[in-house]
């Protein structure tokens, strides 16, 4: 039996949401339902694709892999659909993009990449660089849009925002380590163990102004401006790291596992969004860039 489009929808949610109970509540179907599909979706491919725990799943290394091919599936699929909702003439014209570090990685991808088929005859235009540079383009109006990190926004005077979408913090922990069977992690237990800090996108500003305000001092073993050497240096034991999920893979590049946990207390969240000049009439390529995003944050949602 082949598996199916709404096995791959389950999957995908399950994956993203760490429970079978909260993939139900997002999809608005029996917790029943889903299990179902995942057990006939395992035994079609004759691999195990999660790891159940009192805590919940997580994707073992061949769901990890599968996971990529399933969201691919799911957004040609996506893509495919829409394709005749609109059957004029290409539109022509220039989209002047910026975006963060972090956000490049994570979110850009699969964004531009829908832009391009949906808008092939738009020329996209796109630099990084960290946060105060971009805003300081938005506002000479060298840039139509951004994708950034918004939580630390400067100039809201002059900006306006759009969140796509949010990311809390939570911990990582090589296997073995004792916080991982911990049944409550406090910060306190936190600053006790040597830090990993990734030093893009002020997440290394708002990691140690988080722990500041919480009363502890962390114990930074290594600075490093790269994801994956965070996650590889967190796999070997090196240290813990406290990063948005957004970024959290359960694999190095190694392949080693890294686990996730949550904290304890009220920890602030990474906020996504899309930003551009207040005041300025939005050229048409920037206002389907930013249309398309918001449609996406909305799929997701449901």
């Amino acid at each position: 039996m082949a598996f199916t489009f709404r096995q791959l929808q389950y999957f995908v949610a399950v994956a993203e949401q760490g429970s079978v109970t909260r993939a139900a509540q997002n999809l608005s179907i029996s917790q029943s339902s889903i299990t179902e599909a995942i057990k006939e979706l395992e035994s079609d491919l004759g691999v195990e694709l999660f790891e159940r725990h009192p805590r919940g799943l997580t994707t073992t290394h061949n769901g990890h892999q599968f996971l990529r091919h399933a969201t691919k599936i799911l957004a040609n699929v996506s893509d495919a659909r829409s394709s005749f909702s609109d059957n004029r003439a290409p539109e022509k014209g220039q989209l002047n993009l910026g975006v963060t570090s972090l956000v490049a990685g994570y979110v850009l991808s699969d964004l531009l990449s829908r832009y391009r088929r949906a808008f092939p005859g738009i020329d996209v235009s796109a630099i990084e660089d960290n946060g105060s540079y971009l805003e300081h383009l938005l506002v000479g109006g060298e840039l139509d849009v951004a994708v950034m990190v918004i939580s630390n926004l400067r100039d809201r005077m002059a900006l306006q925002a759009e969140i796509i979408e949010t990311s809390p913090y939570r911990l990582w922990l090589p296997i073995g380590h004792p916080l991982v069977s911990a049944d409550i992690i406090s910060v306190s237990d936190i600053a006790k163990e040597p830090l990993i800090m990734l030093t893009v996108d002020e997440i290394e500003e708002n990691t140690g102004k988080l722990l500041s305000a919480l009363g502890a001092r962390p114990h930074v073993a290594f600075r490093t401006r790269s994801v994956e050497a965070v996650r590889s240096l967190v796999a070997t034991g090196a240290g813990i790291a406290l990063l948005p999920d957004l970024v959290y893979r359960p694999w190095s590049l190694e392949g080693d596992r890294i686990e996730s946990r949550d904290v304890s207390g009220a920890l602030p969240v990474v906020q996504i969004g899309m930003v551009w000049r207040k005041g300025s009439g939005l050229p048409q390529a920037a206002r389907d860039f930013v249309g398309l995003a918001e449609a996406l944050r909305s799929g997701r949602g449901r």
